[in-house]
């Protein structure tokens, strides 16, 4: 199980992303902006993978922004972008080294295969 911290302002998109991982058995905390994101990654409890929208409210690089600044403070965070947007070789240039990409509209399978390329592994899906 990982713990996993989703970043996105779409509640809708929010709640999905959640339902997903915690149907595959991760432990989810989730943030609608970059100042309570922010905040989680400031706390000491365990995290595993930062998963963030690319485009945070009218800024459309703010996720790549909170990633680089959740790496620094938390070495070794992996981390999955999630984006509507076309991905262009300068924004892939932003990209915190060694994430990986999901692009909106995403499927179960699809996160969890990036979740995969991450290293991180679905115990299964819960039955509670």
């Amino acid at each position: 199980m990982a713990a996993i911290l989703v970043v996105e302002d779409e509640v809708q998109v929010l709640i999905l992303a959640e339902s997903y991982l915690e149907e595959h058995g991760h432990k989810t905390l989730s943030a609608a902006t970059v100042t309570q994101a922010t905040a989680i990654i400031e706390d000491d409890q365990p995290l595993d993978l930062l998963f963030t929208d690319i485009g945070l409210g009218d800024d459309l690089q703010a996720g790549l922004e909170l990633a680089r600044a959740a790496v620094e403070r938390r070495p070794g965070l992996k981390v999955l972008y999630a984006t509507g947007q076309t991905i262009t070789d300068g924004m892939e240039a932003l990209f915190v080294e060694g994430s990986a990409v999901l692009a909106k509209p995403y499927t179960v399978e699809e996160l969890l295969t990036r979740l995969s390329v991450l290293g991180i592994s679905h115990p299964g899906r819960r039955t509670s």
